[in-house]
């Protein structure tokens, strides 16, 4: 029995990328392994290296004795919303507040401990599900997938501020709110940014720019992180950056050669880099606290 550890190509990452945010569907996507990888078994050990690993999502333990984290819902734009709240026990004075934007599978355990991540740098932390006005995360990932399909957008970004307006008002919070969305949440991030003028900084990473006619609403500080291989969210950089630098808006570019879509996401690990997502994590934890203190 061979135990060598299955070779992952850019060209089966590109694959589950189109699986994952485009037209693909996992018959299809399997079939693309399976010819990729030169059988089904191969195929069968590469998928999970690819796909997020629900076991590696826990960096910060659910019960770590410095936070204080819970479920919470509040009022949405239309309905009730769900969410996770986290914030450091006996923090000193009031804190800024950071919505955390999950990416398109859902409040998942993996966007709950990096909303415990950043609550343990002083923040206090907010996960918005924003699949509640369609009952809330499911357990299975595709299916939450799809679901995404079916929301309205204009109502999502009415949630986002939404929870930016109870975020804002809870106890503790000093009143500034920035937000960190990755991939779905990334352009969530962006979009969200030309409709508020209480967001104090936005930090999108591999996300989607909005519409250029849109740029000229930003009010927010933001931060774009992109993976150098992205070429599907890259194909937009160049015009984002002349609309902002056109707008005079407060902005910083980061790309990070080398490195896929969900560079940041270390319970892939094929597409997790830890270099560049520490780099990544180090920036954005400097930038809210420059915007939100």
């Amino acid at each position: 029995m061979s135990t060598e550890k299955p070779v992952v190509t850019q060209a089966m990452i590109n694959a589950y990328d189109e699986y994952t945010h485009l037209t693909l569907d996992r018959r299809g996507f399997m079939e693309k392994l399976t010819r990729l990888a030169g059988s089904a078994g191969a195929a069968a050990a590469i998928a999970p290296l690819l796909a997020a690993n629900k076991a590696s999502a826990e960096v910060v333990s659910a019960d770590d004795n410095r936070l204080e984290a819970k479920d919470v819902t509040f009022a949405g734009s239309k309905g009730e919303m769900k969410g996770y709240l986290v914030r450091p026990k006996d923090a000193a004075g009031k804190l800024g507040g950071v919505i955390v934007i999950h990416e398109n599978r859902g409040l998942n355990p993996h966007i709950r401990d990096i909303a415990r991540r950043m609550a343990l740098e002083g923040f206090v932390v907010l996960a918005p599900d924003f699949l509640s006005p369609l009952g809330g995360t499911p357990e299975d990932e595709d299916k939450a997938r799809d679901m995404f399909t079916n929301l309205d957008p204009a109502l999502t970004a009415d949630n986002a501020e939404a929870s930016l307006t109870y975020l804002a008002k809870l106890d503790g919070s000093n009143g500034k709110v920035g937000a960190v969305g990755f991939c779905w949440g990334g352009g969530l991030v962006n979009r969200f940014a030309t409709i508020s003028p209480e967001l104090k900084a936005g930090v999108a990473y591999y996300g989607a720019q909005p519409p250029a006619s849109a740029v000229p609403d930003i009010k927010a500080a933001l931060l774009l992180h992109y993976a150098g291989l992205d070429d599907r969210i890259n194909a937009g950089i160049d015009a984002y950056r002349k609309e902002l630098q056109a707008g005079g808006k407060t902005f910083e570019i980061f790309v990070y050669d080398g490195v896929n879509h969900a560079f940041n996401n270390d319970t892939s690990a094929a597409r997790y880099d830890k270099k560049a997502a520490d780099l990544a994590w180090g920036r954005t934890v400097e930038f809210l606290k420059k915007y939100l203190s």
